[in-house]
């Protein structure tokens, strides 16, 4: 028997190359990982400005892809640190930690958070007010009386948000929604301000940073094209000196 071969031009196999990596890289970031970055203070000091991450959209299904019946996907746990979609505008997405799950009963008592009437064990949180920073409300106790006069850090959203969902001093999480925190209670726009994370806008789990570059958070909102150029002209400058090694390849916890 007479064996045939074709041999492919090499155009072509560069082609076929370049095909099977975006199908590849495209079914990745849909459904397996997706890479964040941490432009805000308000996961410290577990997670630093600068820190890029990879997320694992795996963890938790995919909100209704053909694939969820067929996958080992996990719950949400309390004390996951998650990333979704921000509920006030649906572009950006914020990286917290889940810390009322539905149902539960959540209360903030001199700083001290309480779930289903039990005091909640946070080796990861820290309180660091910055120097100057007028008193919130919202920081040592929760939900607080409504007080029109003092001042909260919680940006235009409503800051009694809460009121329809408070019973006895608590809020209670409802169905197919999550109360979030970030670990720097005193430096984070969370649920405290502008409400639930509903379960849809969950993108997965975080879970690893690749890389850490020290930065500032106000570089990220510098985006005029003559910040961009300075900004890559700093990582070709400084990468080894800024790079912060001993964060690479960190477990999220």
């Amino acid at each position: 028997m007479t064996e045939l071969t074709y041999k492919k031009s090499t155009a072509r196999e560069y082609f076929e190359s370049l095909v099977i990596t975006v199908i590849l890289a495209l079914f990745g970031t849909t459904f397996i990982v997706q890479a964040f970055k941490i432009p805000t203070p308000s996961m410290e000091d577990n997670l630093l400005v600068g820190d890029h991450l990879l997320v694992n959209k795996f963890a938790f299904g995919s909100r209704g892809s053909v694939i969820d019946g067929v996958l080992p996907f996990k719950d949400i746990h309390r004390g996951d640190v998650i990333v979704f979609r921000y509920p006030k505008d649906l572009t950006k997405h914020y990286v917290k930690r889940a810390i009322g799950l539905p149902g539960d009963h959540v209360k903030i008592v001199d700083k001290q958070v309480f779930v289903n009437g039990e005091p909640l064990t946070e080796p990861y949180k820290i309180h660091k007010r910055m120097a100057g920073s007028y008193s919130d409300p919202f920081w040592d106790f929760f939900p607080p009386k409504p007080h029109p006069n003092v001042r909260y850090a919680g940006g235009d959203e409503n800051p009694y948000w809460y009121e329809q969902f408070a019973k006895d001093g608590e809020i209670i999480v409802p169905a197919g929604h999550y109360f979030a925190m970030g670990d720097n209670r005193d430096n984070s726009s969370d649920s405290r301000y502008w409400g639930f994370v509903p379960r849809d806008l969950i993108v997965g789990k975080a879970l690893i940073i690749y890389w850490s570059y020290e930065t500032d958070s106000d570089e990220y909102r510098r985006t005029a094209v003559s910040d961009r150029v300075q900004q890559v002209t700093d990582l070709f400058s400084n990468f080894f000196h800024k790079t912060r090694w001993s964060r690479s390849f960190k477990i999220i916890r």
